[in-house]
């Protein structure tokens, strides 16, 4: 059995359902250290977050992730239980296996061979691991980010392990997210019988040519490398449950995922223009969960691509789609940051498995990746 395929398997074991870190970055700690990597463990509230660092001259490149996974759901939906890996016709199984223990196995061995024959790089090495990843995101990443950054302490070059392979490994490198921004919308009516519809004022019926709207606007159009701005309502809510009440309140929960033709400011200026067209008593909440981050060129992307096509074959294809990552906290410091892993067709998924050999090849990518960027002279 591989060292990668044996540690994915290890990380798997532990039952690290988030925020909860399961003794997983103990166990990559180790290793690290063994390597020669200074051990920083950046504690936050109750969520543990691992900062390891080798080497003091620049550039630094850093290995980014998280240890924690999403809950598995029904066990009886499993073929076989989520935190006891299992191999199957050559495809590894259990919680956390493509999201993202494979790829933090992976990582651990690439750089394991590669400071094995260049002790000495031209730069220094990070890791920068959190077990608040699939939670709210508060407390992980973003503490790291800006602890280091009271220090003056600044990554150039950032790759994340998400899962960002669609049909084949290496198919596809994330070189930028879209942004998030949610909104909590209570529209305000009166409630009454629905038989006197003339005492009352349904919120419902005022909201919803509102809603109408704001799903047909064009936001914006996108660009090369991102796709409109969409706006998404993802949840609704009123009544009381009896037929017979108009409600006092609709809540609605929506959301926008934006390119960089938009910023947050604008998206809600916009938002509440419409809302205020339509005459409606309202409160509206926003929260931002990330801006997007875009790493068009250099020399990550040059390395991760060439990497790609040396390890599979393939030319890999550059795209922002999916959701948000922990990149969207590191990229603003102004490193470079990509996100580059196994297939993501099972991920938060029953049964979620990557391929035994896919994990091999990871291993080897990242592996190039560091060749490309560390062993140049500068």
């Amino acid at each position: 059995m591989s060292d990668t395929l044996e540690l994915a398997r290890e990380l798997i074991r532990r039952a690290s359902v988030t925020p909860e870190d399961a003794g997983c970055q103990d166990l990559l700690a180790q290793r690290l250290e063994r390597l020669g990597f200074r051990i920083e463990p950046m504690p936050f509230g109750e969520v543990k977050n691992l900062w390891a660092r080798r080497g003091e001259r620049g550039p630094l490149f850093c290995f980014a992730g998280h240890t924690d996974v999403v809950p598995p759901g029904s066990l009886e939906a499993w073929d076989s239980p989520p935190f006891e890996p299992e191999i199957r016709e050559g495809r590894l199984f259990g919680r956390g296996a493509a999201d993202m223990k494979g790829s933090l196995a992976a990582m651990l061995t690439a750089t394991e061979r590669f400071l094995a024959r260049h002790p000495d790089p031209a730069g220094s090495l990070a890791w920068l691991i959190t077990s608040d990843e699939e939670s709210v995101a508060v407390d992980g990443t973003v503490k790291v980010i800006e602890r280091l950054e009271g220090r003056g302490e600044k990554i150039d070059w950032c790759l994340v392990g998400e899962p960002s392979s669609g049909e084949r490994l290496g198919d596809t490198i994330k070189n930028g997210r879209r942004g998030s921004l949610n909104g909590r919308l209570v529209v305000k009516g009166v409630q009454g019988h629905v038989a006197y519809p003339h005492l009352a004022r349904n919120p419902v019926h005022q909201a919803l040519p509102a809603l109408a709207e704001m799903a047909a606007i064009e936001w914006d159009r996108g660009n090369d490398f991102f796709p409109p701005t969409s706006f998404q309502i993802s949840n609704l809510r009123a009544g009381t449950g009896a037929t017979n009440v108009i409600p006092s309140e609709l809540e609605v929960v929506f959301n926008f995922r934006y390119s960089t033709e938009n910023t947050a400011q604008t998206l809600e200026r916009r938002a509440e223009e419409v809302l205020r067209a339509h005459g409606l008593e309202y409160e509206l909440e926003w929260s931002l969960s990330g801006e997007p981050f875009l790493t068009p060129e250099g020399e990550l992307v040059e390395a991760a691509v060439a990497a790609v096509r040396e390890v599979t074959g393939l030319e890999p294809e550059l795209s922002t789609s999916g959701g948000t990552s922990d990149g969207r906290f590191i990229a603003p410091t102004g490193a470079q940051v990509i996100e580059l892993g196994p297939r993501n067709a099972t991920i938060h998924k029953v049964n979620e498995e990557v391929g035994v050999e896919e994990l091999e090849r990871l291993s080897r990518i990242y592996e190039a990746l560091l060749e490309r960027l560390l062993t140049a002279p500068r």
